[in-house]
């Protein structure tokens, strides 16, 4: 099953309403050509979120679409960070062309799609090794450790890059071999799988994921450990505290407090940073070693410099043209 559009899209050969005055009605939002939805819940929404609304968008708009990249992603819920500018659609042929904020790729083999819901698609693991190929090394391995997490609840295990290979498109491959090493089906959260490489590059021991701690009559599970060092470390997730129930959010920090409390007890040092100290990754290293932590090999520049960087060029919003059939848009952070 799909992940549904998160806002309702109001189509205008649906409505009775002139498209004009649709268009003049300033509690809609224009989501695209001949689609709108709600203001006021359309600027509620995360930027993946409208994403995954535009991509919706077109499904209900272009005549037989077939979604591939981040558009694919979207749809079977798999990691998108930001706000992707493109949707991204596969040719019947190895021509490739834009037009607007739509690329369709070209491929020299033909590609496997999945329908579903009455929408044609990439399968989950086709799309997963299409965007661990290009996408920037840390949400790579995100997307890689979902993939894993995919395959391993049917009970098939998986090697991510003898997939790749096995497939005719040679770009990326190394990558795949990176992200293979790395993918960890225990990982829980995009912040944590993010976290996971950006320690790595820091130069800190690998830790231990997903340990539980037993302590006055209660079991606290956390995303990093370092067993030698007795230090914790915890990534903050995103939508973690409801804004909108303030007596629900207290709730959640007062039991939060008690947590970290406990689990401080029990070892020498304990770290907590969110995505943005992650990606600001002096932050993520100066809560470390705060902690107690000590980095035991030398960083890795290059691929610190990959958190900051766009390594894809952006491809100018011009009349339909050739495009490099597996070039996806350029992926922002997610917040």
């Amino acid at each position: 099953m799909l992940k549904p559009s998160p806002v309702t899209l109001l189509l205008v050969r649906d409505n009775v309403v002139s498209p004009d005055r649709l268009a003049r009605d300033p509690s809609l939002v224009l989501v695209r050509r001949g689609v709108y939805a709600a203001r006021e819940a359309w600027q509620a929404l995360a930027p993946w979120e409208k994403y995954l609304a535009r991509v919706h968008a077109v499904a209900a708009t272009v005549r037989h679409p077939a979604f591939c990249f981040e558009s694919a992603a979207a749809l079977h819920g798999i990691p998108v960070f930001d706000e992707p500018r493109d949707i991204h659609l596969l040719s019947g042929s190895s021509a490739s062309w834009r037009h607007g904020d739509l690329i369709v790729h070209g491929s020299s083999e033909k590609r496997a799609l999945a329908p579903v819901d009455g929408i044609a698609l990439t399968g989950k693991l086709d799309t997963a090794i299409d965007l661990c190929r290009v996408l920037p090394p840390a949400q790579a391995l995100a997307v890689g450790d979902v993939a894993l997490r995919g395959v391993r609840a049917l009970g098939t295990p998986i090697d991510l890059a003898e997939y790749g290979r096995a497939q005719a498109s040679r770009r990326g491959l190394r990558q795949l071999a990176w992200v293979q090493a790395r993918v960890r089906a225990d990982a829980e959260s995009v912040g944590e799988s993010v976290s996971r490489a950006v320690i790595e590059w820091l130069g800190y021991a690998e830790p231990e994921l997903q340990v539980t701690f037993h302590s006055e009559g209660k079991s606290d599970r956390v995303d990093f450990f370092w067993r030698d060092a007795s230090v914790i470390g915890e990534s903050d997730g995103y939508g973690k505290y409801d804004a909108s129930d303030a007596h629900a959010t207290k709730r959640i920090f007062v039991n939060e407090k008690l947590r970290e409390d406990r689990l401080r007890r029990q070892v020498k040092g304990f770290a907590r940073w969110d995505w943005g100290n992650t990606i600001a990754y002096e932050e993520l290293d100066a809560r470390l070693r705060s902690a107690g932590l000590t980095p035991v090999r030398p960083r890795q520049p290059a691929m610190l410099d990959t958190l900051t960087s766009d390594i894809r060029p952006r491809m100018k919003r011009t009349a339909p043209t050739r495009v490099d059939a597996a070039e996806p848009s350029g992926s922002r952070r997610a917040k």
